[in-house]
């Protein structure tokens, strides 16, 4: 008979590192960021903030080279120095670096750091439990089947909290004034800014494909737009 105690066990474990892990990040964040201190791109930012019917959004540089952003546990937005470089360098616009901070924002709004502390501790317990089942039944490569279901059952969970930050950073930047159109070209240019080769399977991606993401957001484009516009 399966107990399930080690599945129990399995999911407070993943309740504790991913607390463990946050708290780890938000210090490191403290150490090595700055508030993004930008006069050009402050009226971009200022636009969202209406949007939103707030006074003022935060935006921090995080002092690292990789490009990327960042949405904290404790709900800061974060750009990497490396993203900023790309901005200063004209690699990438003023609108399309507001776009990621809409992203991040939707992080934030939709809950996804929270839910991202329930699948972890989920991926744990689906972890135990496939590993004891498939260990039984198939000896020596039970345990590694079990990772991988585990893993793609992670990325899925992932690549839906993209989508639903995606559709988010739409609408804000619609509201805005700002558009989509710096949305899309930014994500047709993140493989070649992120050094990525985009060759991974999209089920074993953590964020979904670049044109399925394009797509999604043409979609919106098409629902929002009214029909004597198009």
């Amino acid at each position: 008979m399966l107990s399930l105690t080690p599945i129990f066990l399995a999911l407070i474990y993943g309740l504790v590192m991913y607390r463990f892990s946050a708290s780890r990040l938000n210090k490191t964040l403290d150490t090595q960021s700055v508030e993004l201190m930008d006069p050009k791109l402050q009226p971009v930012i200022s636009r969202m903030a209406q949007a939103l019917d707030v006074g003022k959004i935060s935006v921090y540089i995080y002092e690292i080279e990789p490009v990327n952003g960042l949405a904290a546990p404790d709900g800061r937005i974060f750009i990497t120095r490396g993203f900023y470089q790309k901005y200063q360098n004209g690699e990438v616009s003023g609108d399309e670096l507001s776009s990621v901070i809409a992203h991040e924002l939707g992080h934030v709004a939709l809950g996804h750091s929270r839910r991202r502390m329930i699948d972890f501790s989920g991926q744990n317990a689906v972890r135990v439990a496939l590993g004891m089942v498939l260990g039984r039944l198939l000896p020596g490569i039970g345990g590694w089947l079990a990772n991988i279901v585990a893993n793609l059952l992670m990325a899925g969970l992932s690549r839906s909290d993209e989508y639903e930050a995606d559709e988010y950073a739409s609408a804000l930047l619609t509201k805005a004034g700002i558009g989509t159109d710096p949305q899309k070209s930014l994500f047709r240019k993140l493989d070649a800014l992120t050094g990525q080769t985009g060759r991974m399977p999209a089920w074993l991606m953590s964020h979904p494909k670049v044109e399925n993401r394009v797509a999604a957001i043409e979609v919106l484009d098409e629902k929002w737009t009214p029909k004597g516009d198009q």
